[in-house]
């Protein structure tokens, strides 16, 4: 990242937290909340446990914590995505993951100004943003949005979960040069699950060439999409005041 736009997206970072959030919503220390920012920042995409959270953060109570990730929620600095259960798995439970809002203020925070050689960074940039445009889409319906993963084998995940009345989508980023899925993999066994009840599933990915159906045999089809084609019609239906119809 440019040094200058990292640091006029730091400014502006600065003013909301100091000014807006701090104001809003009586905050009595403004330097825990800098620093539960900064670790929320550290922790974006990962799955966020409060209890842990105010242990590092100075042996802080939960309550405050609680209160000020609420805080940052009604800010719109980030997003909490809830456990969801799909089917028959068993899901895990009480623990949401974290989403720093937007990729850019998460990387200014950091200070990674390269995300472009290093394919763990490149993926979470790109799975903060899956996540942000899925929810400005579905902003304003029945939509409940979340992610899965297995409570007896939590390596087994999916990103992104939407439950609608009869819709259940779900949305796995693998944005790297090899995509390829296990017939093992979290969306797969739930593609294949009877009692998952899944209507679509989309598997989103780096190369641009990368369309089409995934090649394991699944109740549900698994579509492949290049990240930036599923995240411009996303962008098109929306504009186009389709929100809600994927």
């Amino acid at each position: 990242m440019v040094p200058e736009i990292c640091k006029y997206i730091l400014d502006v970072v600065d003013k909301v937290i100091r000014r807006d959030v701090l104001t809003l919503f009586n905050i009595r220390s403004p330097l825990l909340m800098e620093k539960l920012f900064l670790y929320l920042c550290m922790n974006s995409t990962e799955i966020f446990s409060v209890t842990t959270a105010a242990k590092e953060l100075e042996n802080t109570s939960v309550s405050t914590i609680d209160g000020y990730i609420d805080a940052l929620e009604m800010s719109n600095l980030i997003y909490l995505a809830k456990p969801m259960d799909v089917g028959s798995k068993g899901a895990l439970k009480g623990k949401p993951k974290i989403f720093v809002a937007d990729a850019a203020i998460r990387n200014a925070v950091l200070m990674i100004d390269d995300v472009l050689t290093d394919e763990k960074e490149l993926g979470a940039m790109v799975e903060t943003t899956v996540y942000k445009h899925i929810v400005s889409f579905y902003q304003g319906t029945s939509a409940q949005l979340g992610y899965f993963r297995k409570a007896k084998d939590n390596q087994k995940e999916v990103d992104v979960v939407v439950e609608l009345p009869r819709e259940k989508i779900l949305c796995e980023v693998k944005y790297r040069n090899n995509s390829h899925i296990p017939a093992t993999d979290a969306i797969v066994e739930l593609c294949k699950d009877e009692n998952s009840k899944v209507t679509n599933a989309f598997l989103v990915t780096k190369q641009l060439d990368d369309f089409g159906i995934a090649k394991h045999e699944t109740k549900v089809p698994i579509l492949r999409i290049p990240a930036i084609a599923f995240l411009y019609f996303l962008g098109k239906a929306e504009a186009d005041g389709q929100n809600g119809r994927m």
